[in-house]
């Protein structure tokens, strides 16, 4: 197939397109620099996005969007982790609903921050959306990609938990501190974790392109949540490191504000129903295994 991929830089990104590619696909990247031969330009901002380029595409998949724990959430922040989702998924939405013909099926990356606090209730794809900045960046992400759905688009809103890969994302910044002894849970450590190895997510991404039964909210998460406790008790097994200083909820609070309160000690008890209910298989549903995996590649 053809595939469109914005966002093709990040963790997730690069490792999918490398996929695709390994597949025998043919990827065409969007970026906002000079584009190179497979790649095309676009800038949201100024609602750039060369139309009559876009023409062919089979399949389009956006993974992009700033890093949501990059820092306290200020009001400008909050302004650019909302236009770096929403702005450039209606844009991207926009021009494939236009197109003469449409690709079959537009993939969008969202996430089960989208679910709010929900302490032990078991969630999937059914649950209401919950509370919260992140919940309503969450809604307001996915309504984005309306219009490609209107236009007979077969739309899957990828709702990411958690990546494991220590080339980034949350558990990168984990290591160093669990290395060196001082890592431990966060809070009371009750609150639960969606997960999911990098290779999983990059196998259901390529699924929701490749299988029409899928449309609509997919969680992409590990069939087992964990507490992050266990989380916690787990990486240190797998690093033979003690964790034994836990950060107090209080002193997050106090670093991160919101991002805390939301990123680190909200709690989401997410199961992957319709991913499993379509057949997909986990290479890695269960922690150690993944993490044991992520840790040596």
């Amino acid at each position: 197939m053809k595939i469109l991929v914005a966002g093709s830089s990040g963790l997730i990104g690069t490792a999918f397109c490398s996929r695709l590619e390994r597949e025998g696909h043919e990827v065409v990247r969007l970026v906002r620099r000079a584009p190179a031969q497979g790649e095309l330009y676009w800038d949201p901002e100024a609602g750039e996005l060369e139309q009559e380029a876009l023409e062919g595409i089979e399949a389009a998949v956006h993974l992009g969007g700033r890093n949501i724990a990059g820092g306290r959430w200020t009001a400008t922040v909050k302004e650019q982790l909302r236009q770096s989702r929403v702005q450039t998924t209606q844009l991207l939405a926009t021009r494939l609903a236009e197109l003469v013909a449409p690709p079959k099926v537009l993939v969008c990356a969202s996430a089960v921050g989208i679910y709010g606090h929900r302490r032990d209730e078991e969630l999937d794809e059914e649950s209401d959306t919950g509370e919260g900045f992140l919940a309503e960046l969450g809604r307001a992400w996915e309504g984005a990609s309306a219009l490609a759905a209107e236009a007979g688009i077969r739309v899957v809103q990828a709702r990411l938990g958690i990546v494991l890969s220590r080339r980034g994302g949350a558990l990168a910044k984990m290591l160093l501190p669990f290395r060196l002894g001082v890592g431990g849970k966060i809070g009371d450590g009750r609150q639960y974790v969606g997960w999911i190895s990098l290779e999983d997510a990059v196998a259901a991404l390529i699924y929701a392109v490749e299988n029409d039964a899928l449309r609509g909210p997919v969680n992409l998460t590990a069939p087992q949540p964990v507490t992050n406790a266990e989380l916690t008790r787990t990486l240190g097994r797998v690093l033979r490191r003690p964790t034994l200083l836990p950060l107090p909820a209080f002193a997050a609070k106090v670093v991160l504000g919101e991002l805390a309160e939301e990123g680190l000690l909200a709690s989401q008890r997410v199961r992957p129903t319709r991913l499993l209910e379509a057949g997909f298989e986990f290479a890695y549903p269960e922690l150690e295994g993944a993490l044991r995996h992520a840790l040596s590649s």
